[in-house]
């Protein structure tokens, strides 16, 4: 008697995680670097067994990321620097090395180039990039090679990864990559600018109508159905 309500309910579950993500997303809408997610529905299907029709389940344990490169805003920084392109800058956290488009770079105190949230930016060889005390005239090529006073110091690593599928985030705008990754052979770094979230904000909202709509036919859908099953305790309690 309750083959309607399991259905309802696991489409249910679906529409409020991609609820959440695109609420995820339109909050990131002006987040440097930003890649905006959807989620994936996959249908299960019971067998009930011959004769019997089958039961259609629906599942949203999965999401994907939009890997579509944002606008190039120009902000004359010096360590603003965004990847025109294929490509993810290499930041280390706490001894692991993950991926990055927000290049809203600083100096640290130890003269270390570093995210603002203190992550250092790693060289193509996985070492920190550091710029001597005093250094002024910093350039940083299309090649990622970055240079103080004319003298060549190191060269910003850009990395694609191995399996694009399965790149996770971390958090925010930081991303890890389980398959690993290899270097960009003609990475084309753009000082001075910043890459804007790739989210289309009047997009994700129009999205969010069409999940509440969906969401709220699915929840008439489970109270009629709740007072059906009602109904039918009540008569055969007569």
């Amino acid at each position: 008697m309750t083959d309607g309500i399991y259905p309802a309910l696991g489409r249910q579950s679906g529409l409020l995680r991609e609820m959440n993500t695109i609420a995820q997303n339109i909050a990131n809408a002006n987040t440097t670097g930003y890649r905006s997610e959807s989620v994936l529905f996959s249908e299960h299907v019971v067998d009930t067994g011959r004769g019997n029709p089958s039961v259609s389940l629906a599942h949203a344990n999965a999401q994907t990321m939009n890997l579509t490169q944002g606008a190039m805003e120009p902000t004359g920084g010096v360590l603003d620097l965004a990847i025109e392109g294929d490509g993810f800058f290499l930041v280390d956290r706490n001894g692991e090395q993950y991926l990055t488009r927000a290049g809203a770079f600083v100096l640290g105190a130890d003269g270390g180039v570093q995210t603002v949230e203190g992550d250092p930016v790693l060289d193509a060889g996985g070492a920190p990039v550091v710029v001597p005390p005093g250094s002024d005239a910093i350039h940083i090529g299309q090649d990622g090679t970055l240079s103080a006073d004319g003298e060549p110091l190191a060269q910003i690593g850009v990395v694609v990864p191995n399996a694009p599928d399965r790149l996770t985030r971390l958090v925010g705008t930081l991303f890890a990559a389980p398959g690993g990754t290899q270097p960009v052979e003609t990475p084309r770094v753009m000082q001075g600018f910043l890459e804007a979230s790739n989210v289309n904000p009047v997009l994700e909202i129009a999205r969010m109508v069409t999940v509440q709509n969906a969401y709220e036919l699915g929840q008439s859908f489970m109270e009629r159905e709740d007072e059906r099953l009602r109904s039918i305790f009540r008569l055969m309690e007569q």
